[in-house]
């Protein structure tokens, strides 16, 4: 049985899954609003110019298992390990520092990639194969999901006569040309402000919430290192600063990062109050001093002028955050990514967390016939499995903006970071794991992730505890042993007793006045 899968979407996530569909011998078509995603011109759905992005273990996996073992190859030769955060500050005397903090104990990095390039390569291998079809310039304008019908408007053409791929022309007058397409399965891969969702949420009861948070930001631009440049310690390969970090300037409530890119530039990203961006917007003269004020260094790789420039060019955006469920309908419909849960970027997690989508709805579809009952049931699966993992890292995003901005420069957070990598390093019997170790380097469920995290929370509390009782209880015992031989006759355990209850008497009497 041949499964007509329609997906809408033509980024990442979407290529990626009409690749999964397609393998599996599926008739796979393919749209995007935009043109095509590989012309340079194409503007991305953010309306940045965006090109890095953090691949890690999860995303990795999930074009593993895309039986296009050639494409992985090629995606990866084109990326830029980052093995850890490089933290930039300023000393005491005013001297400009670095300190570099390791990702995980066991040397493992994330992959800083070129957006257009993954995006490219993916569409390529999708556009080899004989039963994929790609449409861009394609815009959903409805779907009925028990009817298994959509509707598109076509942009930039004046075609009247049905489309050439069988698609019949909508014909209502007054009406954008739209065609009508069939489907067995739509997969919505189309972002936070998703159309897939919208008219899913008509046929389902989706429970759905969207927040913002009080940050905005905007994107800049480190070129590469001329030889009168400016650079930093740990430059190197024509690059201003060290190619093999994540590079953090943080702040108590904001903070700058940069992401290396084969190029040797590194996309930068300011995150910061709407308040600031408010006033920096009514004095762009001030961009100069707010950074060196906040980000000691920065201006120097930007450039004091470009950093001006940008600021006043590129688009200061908000950072949404979206939970939703559920996020299939019947055998029918299902969205993916950030149409499913859209998160802050401050774990690097949105994209690969959208391409596990693909892998594990996929896992799901395999367990099952593929009749419309086995996708039925499928989807269900699909369904109570992913959405705990996809509000957990939703979760985990916006508890990382603190670690990013304060956590690198917490004694505590270090501290405890220490103590977990010591024990996963020395002694892996125990199972311990830092969380972003479980969140970036392996491929267990977040949902999983979350629960092991509280529970080597737990037995670190209990471990401090006992440590901070050992005195008190040796010292109890040594005074109870004291008290049993002033007190001759009485045994050394209703001595123990006695004072325990005289102690706890009088902790009663200090504490509540009676």
């Amino acid at each position: 049985m041949t499964i007509k899968c329609v997906v809408i979407g033509a980024g990442p996530v979407g290529a990626l899954a009409g690749l999964y569909a397609a393998r599996r011998g599926w008739e796979v078509e393919i749209y995007d609003l935009r043109p095509d995603l590989r012309d340079e011109s194409t503007t991305p759905l953010n309306f940045t110019k965006s090109i890095n992005l953090a691949l890690s273990e999860r995303g990795v996996n999930a074009i593993r298992h895309s039986d296009s073992p050639k494409l992985l190859e090629a995606i990866l030769a084109e990326t830029i390990p980052m093995h850890g955060r490089m933290i930039h500050g300023q000393g005491k005397g005013g001297e400009l520092t670095e300190f570099a903090q390791q990702y995980d104990v066991h040397g493992r990095a994330i992959q800083a990639v070129d957006r257009g390039d993954l995006n490219a390569r993916l569409l390529d291998e999708l556009e080899s194969l004989p039963n994929v079809k790609l449409r861009f310039n394609h815009k959903l304008t409805g779907a009925d999901f028990r009817r298994r019908l959509a509707w598109l408007e076509r942009r930039g053409t004046s075609r009247r006569q049905s489309d050439d791929d069988g698609a019949r022309l909508s014909g209502r007058p007054g009406r954008p040309e739209e065609i009508e397409i069939d489907f067995d399965l739509i997969l919505g891969c189309d972002g936070a402000h998703s159309s897939v969702r919208f008219h899913i949420m008509k046929f389902a009861r989706v429970d759905f919430a969207q927040s913002y948070i009080d940050t905005l930001w905007c994107e800049f631009n480190i070129p590469p290192a001329a030889d009168d440049a400016s650079k930093t310690p740990s430059a190197k390969d024509g690059f201003r600063t060290s190619p093999n970090h994540l590079h953090i300037w943080p702040g108590s409530d904001k903070m700058f990062i940069a992401i290396p890119s084969v190029g040797k530039s590194f996309t930068s990203t300011l995150f910061a109050p709407a308040e600031d961006f408010a006033r920096l917007e009514k004095d762009p003269s001030s961009v100069e001093l707010f950074f060196n004020k906040n980000f000691p260094g920065a201006v120097d790789l930007i450039g004091p002028a470009a950093i001006q420039s940008q600021f006043k060019e590129n688009p200061h955006l908000p950072l949404i955050s979206i939970k939703c469920s559920p996020h299939v309908f019947d055998s029918s419909g299902v969205i993916l990514g950030d149409a499913a849960h859209a998160m802050v970027p401050f774990y690097g997690q949105g994209m690969n967390a959208g391409l596990e989508d693909v892998r594990v709805l996929f896992s799901h579809l395999d367990a099952h016939n593929s009749t419309k009952d086995g996708r039925a049931k499928a989807l269900a699966s699909y369904n109570h499995e992913r959405v705990a993992d996809a509000h957990t890292i939703n979760n985990f995003s916006l508890d990382n903006f603190w670690d990013m901005r304060v956590g690198v420069r917490s004694k505590t957070a270090l501290w405890r970071k220490k103590i977990e990598e010591f024990l996963s390093d020395k002694l892996p019997s125990t199972g311990f794991a830092t969380q972003y170790s479980r969140v970036s380097f392996s491929n267990q469920r977040y949902s999983e992730v979350a629960k092991a995290v509280s529970r080597q929370k737990n037995v670190l509390l209990q471990g401090m505890y006992g440590s901070a009782l050992l005195p008190v209880a040796g010292w109890a015992l040594w005074f109870a042993w004291r008290w049993h031989k002033s007190q001759k006759g009485i045994p050394l355990l209703a001595g123990l007793r006695e004072l325990t209850q005289r102690l706890g008497s009088a902790f009663t009497i200090a504490t509540t006045g009676r």
